[in-house]
């Protein structure tokens, strides 16, 4: 008699693949009286009407394959790749990528930073009053990375003044950290 049989191993991105064992012919009734009873002692109390003796022992290795694929199905059913994308843009990725399914909040931490840049911005706007020149300067230079000599190409004057312009512009904003009310 040939049984097919299901192992955990054999089952491939949920296709299950079985393996075909031959055992020799015989009385088989022992066995399927083991495993009713078995199965009738792991059933609930409600449940224990619904659990029937199986008739051969593929039926008894069909219901065992059930079970195997089952706990197999429940342990893995949401590792991989989601069945459907959560933003449109995600159906062209590639379908073994994941990460862009999780939740991004880079564009929240932009904006986070931007607003507060803007608030030190207008600080040294405030700060340095009258010297507008002087805190456009600044802040393109000390807070955005602009090279004094590109800046001062920019707007046609030489370093030298530039350099001097910051230097007084950094005195005067340190003085007013020094002064400032917390």
């Amino acid at each position: 008699m040939k049984i097919r049989v299901l192992y955990e191993d054999n089952i491939k991105n949920g296709h299950k693949d079985y393996t075909t064992i031959e055992i020799l012919d015989g009385d088989y009734s022992v066995m399927l009286d083991i495993d009713y009873e078995q199965r009738l002692a792991e059933a609930k109390p409600e449940k224990k009407a619904e659990v029937k003796r199986c008739d051969s022992v593929q039926e008894m290795f069909d219901l065992m394959n059930n079970k195997e694929y089952n706990h197999w199905r429940r342990y893995h059913r949401h590792l991989g790749n989601p069945k459907r994308p959560y933003r449109k843009d995600d159906q062209a990725e590639d379908e073994t990528d994941v990460m862009d399914t999780f939740a991004d909040n880079s564009q929240e931490i932009e904006r986070i930073q931007e607003s507060e840049s803007d608030e030190v911005y207008q600080w040294i706007r405030k700060a340095l009053g009258k010297k507008q020149d002087w805190a456009d300067m600044f802040i393109a230079v000390r807070m955005e990375g602009m090279s004094i000599r590109e800046y001062a190409s920019s707007i046609g004057v030489s370093e030298n003044n530039i350099t001097q312009k910051l230097k007084r512009a950094t005195q005067k904003l340190r003085k007013e950290i020094e002064n400032r009310q917390i």
